[in-house]
C-alpha cells in the first residue's frame, strides 16, 4: 500500500518522475543520478523497491541553477556550497567565483601574447642566420640591484636617474603583459628601500616587507596566523630559494623561475599557518619584483600593488583580486563607492593556510609576467594600508618630491598616518638607475 500510494501521488501531479523532472530542468536523467550520489540535487522520494527517483516540482529552480553554474564551468564542490545559500549570498559567491575566472583567464592571455612576441622574436633572429632574409633586433638590458632589508633603507649615493623615460607601451600600462623589455645600451641596478608601519589603530603589524639586490616584495597577511604568513611568503622569494644569481636569465628561464616561486610561496604559507586553529583562515597578500641580470619578473596575488612611475606619470601595473575590483570592472560600482563597500576587504585570490577554496579567499597560484624595465623608472610596492587611505594623485606627487627610496617610503608612511593610519602599511621604493652611477 505505501508503494501505491508514493505511485499515486507521483501520478497526481504532487511528484514527478526522473525523465519529467530532466525535461523541466534541462539536466540528463543521467546528470540527476550522479547529483543525488554526489548529495548536490537530492530527489524528493526513491521508490525503496524499485529505487525510482521522484522529485518535487518545487525543486526545478534549483536543478536549473545546477544546470547554469555548470555551463560557466563552476566545480560541483563549490555548486554544492551556492545551492545551500539564499539568493543574496549565492550571488556574491557566483560574483566572486567568476571574477577568479576572469582574472585566471586574463593571466593566461597575458603568457599566450608574451609567447607570440617571444616566438615572433625568435623568428626574426632565425631569419640572420646566413642563407635567411630579414633582420632583427634583440631585446636586452640588466638589472643588478643594491638595497636593503626589510625596515631599512638602502645605501648608495643620494639622488636618483632621471624619471623622465618612456611613454606607455603595450595596452597603455608601461612594461605591460607581453613586453619582453626594449634594448638597453648599458646596464642597470637599482637603488631600493622598504619600511613597514603598525598604523594608529592595530596593536600588531602582520605587513611584511623586503626590499634587496634580486628582491622588492611586500605582503599584508591576515587571520591569526596573517605575521607569519606574510613573512614565509616573502622568504620563499628571496634569491637563495629560487636560484638568482650573477648570471642573466632568458625570458622563458624567467617565466619558469617565476612560477616556481609562486608555488614555493603557497607551500611556504600553508606550512606557516598549519598550527593554527582555522589555518584556511589565515593568509596573506603578495606583489613582488624578482631582478635579473637583465629582466624583471613580477608575482602578483591579492590586492596589494605595485606602481611605475614614468615620465612623470604614475601607472598601477598590478590587478587587485577583489570582489569590489570585480565590481568595478564589470561596471557595478564606481571607484568613488568602492572606498566604501563593505566587501572592500574580501579577497578573491590569496595564499591561504589550506589547498582547498575557501569561500572568498581562495589559495590560488599568484599571477606572473615580465615587465620592461628602463633607466630613470621608480617602482612602488605597497600594502592596501596606503593604497586604500591615500589616493593616487597623492602618492603620485609624493613618489616624484622625494628624492631618494629613503626620504619615499618615509614620506608614503607619514601619508597614512595623515590619513587615520587604520591598518598596517607596507612599502617599497626602488630606482632603476645606470649602474655606473652606482
Amino acid at each position: 500500500m505505501e508503494r501505491e500510494g508514493r505511485a499515486v501521488g507521483a501520478a497526481s501531479g504532487e511528484l514527478v518522475t526522473i525523465g519529467e523532472f530532466a525535461r523541466l530542468s534541462r539536466l540528463s536523467a543521467k546528470a540527476l543520478r550522479r547529483y543525488d550520489e554526489l548529495g548536490l540535487l537530492r530527489p524528493a522520494l526513491v521508490d525503496p523497491v524499485n529505487g525510482y527517483r521522484y522529485y518535487d516540482p518545487a525543486q526545478v529552480e534549483g536543478a536549473r541553477l545546477v544546470a547554469w553554474l555548470r555551463r560557466i564551468g563552476m566545480p560541483l564542490s563549490r555548486i554544492g556550497r551556492i545551492v545551500a545559500l539564499d539568493a543574496g549570498a549565492a550571488a556574491v559567491e557566483i560574483r566572486a567565483y567568476w571574477a577568479r575566472v576572469e582574472a585566471e583567464t586574463a593571466a593566461r592571455r597575458d603568457l599566450a601574447m608574451y609567447l607570440v612576441d617571444h616566438l615572433s622574436a625568435e623568428g626574426r633572429a632565425m631569419s640572420r642566420i646566413p642563407g635567411n632574409t630579414g633582420s632583427t633586433s634583440n631585446a636586452g638590458g640588466t638589472g643588478n640591484a643594491g638595497g636593503t632589508g626589510r625596515t631599512g633603507s638602502s645605501g648608495g649615493a643620494e639622488g636618483m636617474g632621471s624619471r623622465g623615460g618612456r611613454g606607455s607601451s603595450g595596452s597603455g600600462v608601461p612594461g605591460g603583459p607581453g613586453v619582453l623589455g626594449g634594448p638597453v645600451a648599458v646596464p642597470l641596478a637599482i637603488r631600493c628601500a622598504a619600511l613597514t608601519d603598525t598604523g594608529a589603530v592595530r596593536t600588531t603589524n602582520q605587513d611584511a616587507a623586503f626590499a634587496g639586490p634580486r628582491l622588492l616584495a611586500v605582503a599584508d597577511g591576515f587571520g591569526e596566523g596573517g605575521a607569519e604568513a606574510s613573512a614565509a611568503a616573502i622568504e620563499a622569494l628571496k634569491p637563495t630559494a629560487w636560484g638568482g644569481g650573477d648570471g642573466a636569465l632568458s625570458a622563458a628561464d624567467l617565466l619558469n623561475a617565476l612560477e616556481d616561486t609562486a608555488d614555493s610561496a603557497s607551500r611556504a604559507v600553508r606550512d606557516a599557518v598549519a598550527p593554527c586553529a582555522d589555518p584556511n583562515g589565515s593568509g596573506t597578500t603578495l606583489t613582488a619584483m624578482l631582478w635579473t641580470g637583465s629582466r624583471l619578473g613580477l608575482v602578483h596575488i591579492g590586492d596589494s600593488r605595485a606602481y611605475l612611475l614614468r615620465g612623470g606619470e604614475l601607472f598601477r601595473i598590478t590587478h587587485d583580486h577583489s570582489l569590489v575590483q570585480s565590481m568595478i570592472d564589470d561596471g557595478s560600482l564606481s571607484r568613488e563607492e568602492a572606498a566604501s563597500h563593505p566587501g572592500r576587504a574580501l579577497l578573491l585570490k590569496a595564499l591561504v593556510g589550506e589547498a582547498r577554496p575557501a569561500p572568498v579567499a581562495v589559495a590560488c597560484r599568484p599571477d606572473v609576467r615580465l615587465q620592461e624595465v628602463l633607466a630613470g623608472d621608480r617602482y612602488l610596492l605597497c600594502s592596501d594600508g596606503l593604497s586604500a587611505v591615500v589616493d593616487e594623485a597623492e602618492l603620485r606627487a609624493a613618489v616624484i618630491a622625494a628624492e631618494a627610496p629613503e626620504e619615499a617610503v618615509r614620506r608614503l608612511v607619514g601619508l597614512a598616518h595623515e590619513a587615520g593610519g587604520p591598518d598596517n602599511v607596507a612599502c617599497v621604493v626602488a630606482d632603476v638607475v645606470v649602474a655606473a652611477e652606482e
